[in-house]
């Protein structure tokens, strides 16, 4: 199993990013992949998942309304639009897969990619 997260970057607050996991050595219908990010200093969290067996997404509070998690299956690749993006949005932004009970919690995901940089900042 393997994940691959890109898109980072250094983004002006307001701006936006289009994050990329590319997933290999699983059937994602059988999975579910999550974002999480961590920032400096506080524990990692859950931001979006989205399940491969019917599409269904879930969101933590802070990412309703301005996150959008999608897939692509025909290119293996699970995406995290992110609006309106604010100073408190710098993280280290990962992806993962397994088989969540409770989505958006990382101990409950086997494997991890490494992480892409998201800065925000003007």
């Amino acid at each position: 199993v393997q994940l691959q997260a890109s898109g980072g970057g250094l983004v002006q607050p307001g701006g936006s990013l289009r994050l990329s996991c590319e997933y290999s050595g699983f059937t994602f219908y059988s999975y579910a992949i999550g974002w999480f990010r961590q920032a400096p200093g506080k524990e990692r969290e859950g931001v979006a998942s989205i399940k491969g067996f019917d599409g269904s997404t879930f969101y933590s509070d802070s990412a309703k309304g301005r996150f959008t998690i999608s897939r692509d299956n025909a290119r293996d690749t699970v995406y995290l639009q992110i609006n309106s993006l604010k100073p408190e949005d710098t993280a280290v932004y990962y992806c993962a897969t397994g088989h969540p009970t409770l989505p958006l919690l990382p101990h409950e995901y086997e494997y991890w990619g490494q992480g892409t940089q998201v800065t925000v900042s003007s």
